[in-house]
């Protein structure tokens, strides 16, 4: 199978957010006919609403520069799939991509033609038990695996971690989840098991009221608020410099490679997780923390490009992430600022449009070439209740970054937002392929 056969089969199976089936049997049916690559290595699940592909990224750049060959995967891809997954932080092979996918594609027919299953897994769930099997292939020492969806019926949760993480809990994905905090809570908090290690972030009320009753049905001590951070400075890019401390250590003056406040709390539950598994015998030192703090890059989230103007990418696709992209571009984004925005149709837009809508000098919507994606007519009708300035709607994300550009003067912003794959569609016109000189340091 070639890679672009692979990829072809895969998104044959029907598009990742229309077919959607939350439940375990279908990746735990293919690990165990794949002799279970998951009990090859130790793994750490990090799951949450937001920041959880942050604490992934910053867990494994301290373990990188520890020495541990990791396994990253994360979820969704921006402009290649074989983005998430990375072997000791390059991304997969396209061969190896495509060869793994064809062991897959042979084990899950014929689970089909068994009986064992009444239909092909969804793409979800065959590129989790790619990456898994790739990761033992790699001999990893560890993966890195962030939830994609909830927890309690995540195909990611079949990995059976030892470590885990729930980072900030808040309100997305209703439809699958819940719609109330205590609901969303309980589908994530489910990745605590008897014998598990957990970090968990700071929370609304009922969030931690969730968490904590089902730590406490397992038996689990939850580690919380077990990190403490104090700012010394920041750029004017936006990039925090914080000093950090727990129990077993102090980590001084750490300029963060992710940018925005709330990575501060990211970082703060990978240290803990670092510390976690360094009490499991893996050899992480200070230094090693510091240098993958300091190192981490994320694609995507708060991505800085320098251009004539400036270009910040955001995948804000949720109010809380709204709310972070906001207080971002009030203390650091300079003006006048354009803001491109294209979402998914079940996302709450209300919301996220009273956060984002008022803000810019230029409005621009689009749609996203993904079969969610909210019309140009929905987005406009939130804008009518809260934009304050001129807005347009564009027929394609490219034709936005045109009038983007256009209308934005040289030394002003151009943020582009509301979803992880309009992210996707428009970071090729504007970062070449495997170029990474366009994040500015500041």
């Amino acid at each position: 199978m070639r890679f672009d056969e692979a990829v072809d089969y895969l998104l044959s199976l029907g598009h990742e957010t229309l077919t959607i089936k939350l439940g375990l049997q279908n990746t735990e049916l293919l690990l165990q006919a794949l002799n279970n690559p998951e009990r090859a290595y130790p793994a750490v699940q990090i799951a949450g609403t937001n920041g959880k592909g942050s604490t992934a990224v910053f867990l494994d750049s301290i373990c990188r520069s520890a020495g541990i060959r990791t396994g990253l995967y994360t979820s969704p891809h921006l402009q290649r799939i074989t983005e998430r997954i990375k072997v000791a932080g390059l991304e997969i092979s396209q061969d190896e991509f495509a060869r793994q996918t064809s062991t897959l594609r042979e084990t899950s027919l014929k689970l089909v033609e068994n009986g064992q299953l009444s239909a092909l897994p969804t793409f979800f769930e065959q590129v989790t038990a790619i990456a898994l099997v790739a990761f033992r292939a790699a001999n990893i020492e560890l993966a890195i695996l962030e939830t994609g969806l909830g927890g309690r019926l995540d195909s990611t949760t079949a990995a059976n971690a030892g470590i885990c993480a729930i980072t900030q809990i808040d309100f997305d994905h209703e439809e699958y989840l819940g719609r109330d905090l205590r609901s969303i809570a309980s589908e994530k908090a489910a990745i605590i098991r008897p014998g598990v290690d957990v970090v968990v972030a700071p929370q609304a009320t009922e969030a931690f009221e969730t968490i904590w009753e089902r730590c406490r049905e397992v038996g689990v001590s939850p580690q919380i608020d077990g990190c403490k951070s104090r700012v010394e400075g920041v750029s004017t890019g936006g990039k925090f410099s914080v000093t950090f401390e727990t129990n077993s250590g102090r980590y001084a003056n750490v300029s963060l490679g992710l940018r925005g406040q709330h990575q501060i709390e990211n970082a703060a539950i990978s240290i803990q997780l670092a510390e976690l598994l360094r009490a499991r015998g893996f050899e992480i030192d200070q230094r090693s923390i510091v240098a993958g703090l300091e190192d981490a890059t994320h694609p995507g989230r708060l991505e800085w490009i320098d251009r004539i103007p400036t270009y910040i990418l955001d995948g804000a696709h949720n109010p809380a992430g709204a709310r972070a992209l906001r207080r971002f571009l009030d203390e650091y984004a300079p003006r006048p600022l354009t803001i491109v925005f294209g979402a998914m149709q079940d996302k709450n837009l209300r919301d996220m449009g009273e956060v984002l809508f008022p803000l810019p000098d230029e409005l621009i919507f689009t749609p996203v070439k993904n079969p969610r994606t909210a019309s140009t007519t929905n987005l406009a009708e939130v804008a009518a209740e809260f934009a304050l300035r001129r807005v347009t709607v564009a027929p394609t994300s490219e034709a936005a970054l045109e009038m983007a550009a256009e209308r934005t003067s040289s030394e002003g912003t151009i943020c582009i937002t509301g979803s992880l794959y309009l992210i996707g569609e428009v970071r090729q016109y504007l970062v070449p392929e495997n170029d990474n000189t366009t994040e500015r340091s500041a």
